[in-house]
């Protein structure tokens, strides 16, 4: 069976989920073989090899932490050149969708961004995409090269599939250009102790019917008690009411959690692209013709100030 590599997204060795879910999707069209760079790269072997990683390639650099981008595609051509794989995943972070984008140049291949969905094809690997504002589903593969892709998180399920995980160190010859950009300062970001945006299961957001950065609280209340995410609306970050960081739409954060519930969000379009491809989604609004309500599993049409307090309540009862 053809080999297919998967990127590692991990921090000093423990994967994020983003890359178990590659490794459950590179099961479908051949075995993967983990690529993991950085500090703690030979750590993350175990968790690779339980979730189907027939092989961990290693390397560790000071380059990776120092260094924007270009070592990390310097790496992931040459685990390419060493393993010839049937195709490449990345997950489809900010820096994801870059490291794959210049790898496909780099090798003259095709590349298709924020999939969905993975599965064999006659003529290779066929990936599911949410195109033109979700507007549209559409069933994509490469016709040049190496498929180059990248898999947006919550797109499978984590499956266990123990393998041999054998670790291998890989040679890296950093080019010339693989300095060109210094890290010069990190700040870490402050831990509010929810899930990250991008790779939340399940996503609480609020929109202009919120009416305030004060109200905002009830909107983390109801996310605390599911254990979830907090999202915005663009107009609710325009206001200044929550980050930008928080922001889900087209011109923010992509969500494609199992659960998305919008409070106070009448459903632009520019919304709507950033959480269409959600599993499950739940709207409140005490407009009965929001156009979010065109879109929901569940809509509840009312106040979210009578009804997220108490929704938060129930969900609390029943926990406890």
């Amino acid at each position: 069976m053809a080999e297919v590599l998967v990127y590692v997204d991990h921090v000093d060795g423990a994967v994020r989920k983003p890359t178990l879910e590659l490794l459950t999707l590179a099961r479908r069209i051949g075995e993967p073989v983990a690529v993991a760079l950085g500090a703690g790269a030979e750590n993350t072997a175990a968790a690779l090899a339980e979730h189907g990683a027939v092989k961990v390639l290693t390397h560790d650099a000071a380059e990776y932490a120092d260094y924007l981008v270009v070592p990390k595609v310097d790496a992931l051509q040459a685990a390419y050149d060493a393993v010839s794989p049937a195709a490449v995943l990345v997950p489809s972070s900010a820096e994801g969708k870059e490291i794959a984008a210049r790898l496909a140049v780099r090798i003259g291949s095709g590349i298709i961004t924020d999939a969905t969905d993975l599965e064999a094809g006659d003529e290779g690997p066929v990936a599911t995409q949410s195109v033109f504002a979700a507007s549209f589903t559409t069933k994509t593969r490469v016709s040049k090269g190496t498929p180059v892709i990248t898999v947006k998180p919550n797109s499978a399920a984590v499956e266990a599939a123990p393998a041999a995980g054998t670790v291998e160190a890989l040679a890296v010859t950093f080019s010339d250009k693989a300095t060109g950009t210094k890290v010069t300062a990190r700040t870490p970001r402050e831990s509010t102790g929810r899930p990250e945006l991008t790779e939340a299961a399940i996503v609480v957001s609020g929109g202009r019917g919120v009416n305030g950065s004060e109200n905002f609280a009830i909107i983390e209340a109801l996310a605390d008690s599911l254990g979830a995410a907090v999202g915005a609306s663009r107009a609710a970050v325009d206001a200044g009411w929550y980050p930008h960081s928080n922001q889900v739409g087209q011109t923010g954060k992509s969500v494609s959690p199992q659960l998305y519930i919008a409070n106070g969000i009448s459903g632009a379009i520019q919304h709507r692209a950033g959480m269409q491809t959600s599993k499950t989604i739940v709207a409140v609004n005490k407009d009965a013709e929001a156009p979010i309500f065109d879109l929901v599993d569940y809509g509840v049409v009312g106040d979210l100030f009578d009804v997220v307090p108490q929704l938060t309540e129930e969900i609390n009862t029943r926990k406890g």
